[in-house]
This record gives structure tokens, C-alpha cells and sequence, in this order.
């Protein structure tokens, strides 16, 4: 209201001037909306078939993300409306599709460009929590001790490693092992100061 954030308590008067905002997908206006203390929209991904390795860095960068590779058009189009997700295709015909009312045609052809492609277009930076979700099965990563699962991991993990997770919904037991440097690289903000 005449340039300032405002709650739906207010009132208006003659001559105020009343901006209103939708749910962005790309600019980030948080610091002029105070009407609710949390955003109502939750960014929630639905990748086509042939953006396998997209949907696990999605995951590994802890985004709610559905993958199938055997998913047909139909049912990408039915998930991302039943389920209020943004599919993510190199499709240009299944976003033409009626059922589809949020999507992006991803433009690169190289996985690690397409995730700072989405995570710039979507202005998702902010949102990255690395290593919080299965990268297989898209299940949340809770933290266990490593006596829960010393019987599941090789000698020289159990000596070396003291922080271990596991996938609520599949079991798999993550750790910072070798390749997590490299992976955490993935979730650096190059714009970021």
C-alpha cells in the first residue's frame, strides 16, 4: 500500500495506491511481502524421462522431486497437477499439454548446467539444503548413529566416518565420503559474494 508491505487488516482510503503480487516463480520479493509470515507455495519438481540425472541433483540439492523413468506424458502431466509440481521437461510438446499449468523447458543438454539453470530461473539459491534427500528414492535424510548402522557400512567407512543419514523412505545410508566435495560444489552459488 502506497508502496509499503501491508496485512489484509488494513484499511484503505481515498487515493492509496494497491500493488498486489502473485506467486512469483523467478523474482524474489520477500523482503516487501508481509501479509504471512511463510511463502504458501512449496517448490516441488516433476522431471521427464530424460532428465534422470537433473532430478538426482535436485534431490542431493534437498527439492522435493518425483522421477520415474518409465513415467509416460500423461502421467508427468497428471503428477504435476494432482500434485501442484513444476515439470521439468526438454519436451516443448508435453508443456503444450492442457493439463500442465507450471513447467519449464529445460534448455541445456549437460545435467550439472541444467540444475544452475533451474536453480536461477526458479531463484532457488536461497532454498538449497544439500544432502537432505535420497538421491535414489526422493525421501527425507534424518541423521542416525553409527552404531545403527555399523553392520551395514565397510570397515574403513566405520573407522573413517563418524556422521551417517539414512532415507526415511528407502534405507539407503549416506556419509560424507570421497565424492561429496565434488558434490557440494554443485550447490555453490557462482553469483553469490
Amino acid at each position: 500500500m502506497n508502496g509499503k508491505s501491508v496485512g489484509f487488516s488494513h484499511r484503505l482510503a481515498s487515493g492509496d495506491r494497491v500493488s498486489i503480487y502473485p506467486v512469483f516463480e523467478a523474482l524474489d520479493i520477500s523482503s516487501v511481502t508481509a501479509v504471512r509470515p511463510e511463502p504458501l507455495r512449496v517448490v516441488r519438481f516433476v522431471a521427464d524421462v530424460h532428465l534422470g540425472r537433473l532430478a538426482r541433483y535436485l534431490r542431493l540439492a534437498g527439492f522435493d522431486t518425483v522421477y520415474d523413468n518409465d513415467s509416460t506424458d500423461v502421467e508427468l502431466a497428471r503428477i504435476s497437477l494432482e500434485e501442484r509440481r513444476i515439470l521439468l521437461t526438454r519436451d516443448r510438446g508435453l508443456l503444450m499439454r492442457s493439463a500442465v499449468t507450471h513447467g519449464y523447458l529445460v534448455r541445456s543438454v549437460r545435467p550439472r548446467e541444467q540444475l544452475r539453470e533451474v536453480l536461477e530461473r526458479f531463484d532457488l539459491w536461497r532454498l538449497v539444503r544439500p544432502f537432505s534427500r535420497c538421491s535414489l528414492c526422493n525421501g527425507v535424510l534424518e541423521k542416525v548413529d553409527k552404531e545403527q548402522v555399523a553392520p551395514q557400512l565397510p570397515e574403513k567407512t566405520i573407522a573413517h566416518t563418524s556422521d551417517f543419514w539414512r532415507c526415511s523412505r528407502c534405507g539407503k545410508i549416506y556419509w560424507h565420503g570421497s565424492h561429496h566435495r565434488s558434490l557440494a560444489s554443485l550447490f555453490t552459488n557462482p553469483d553469490a559474494t
